[in-house]
């Protein structure tokens, strides 16, 4: 018995989300296992006995492939962006500090921030590697320093007071 596979994702995937989701707790990770469990149906060549089977094998399936990221070497040696802070070397706890404000900043000013500053890019360079104009680099620049200006200000009052 074979059902198509658009039936068994409407019926089974939350299902299988959950399964995947309370073994390696990411909602990233459980969505990849759900897909990739699909996948080795679609390439499956076993004829199941009933939906039923078919419902048992799909959990197996995606409680074996939870177990394998669980216990990969990738997940065992990932570490948290607080561990990671603490092992970068920092000459004062001033840089430490100003790294973790850049690292807070919204996205588009965070990266090119740590490229011009801690990666000594130029802004052409810059522009090439993100393919923006060299404008909106200079501009993102000019906003990202503003806004770390204001959130350095408010750090160090804290600290003063």
């Amino acid at each position: 018995m074979r059902v198509p596979i658009e039936l068994l994702v409407k019926k089974y995937k939350d299902n299988l989300f959950s399964a995947a989701f309370s073994i390696c707790k990411n909602a990233q990770d459980a969505e990849d296992i759900v897909q990739e469990t699909y996948l080795k149906y679609l390439k499956s060549k076993q004829d199941f006995e009933s939906e039923q089977h078919i419902k048992a094998w799909l959990l197996r399936v995606t409680i074996n492939q939870a177990k394998n990221i669980v216990l990969s070497f990738w997940k065992r040696n990932r570490i948290t962006f607080q561990e990671y802070m603490q092992e970068l070397p920092f000459e004062t706890q001033e840089d430490s500090q100003v790294f973790d404000t850049v690292m807070s900043l919204p996205r588009k000013y965070r990266v090119v921030l740590h490229l011009f500053y801690f990666e000594d890019y130029s802004i052409s360079e810059i522009s090439e590697i993100l393919q923006v104009k060299e404008n909106t680099v200079k501009s993102q620049l000019a906003r990202g320093r503003k806004l770390l200006k204001e959130k350095l200000k408010e750090a160090w009052n804290e600290d003063e007071s």
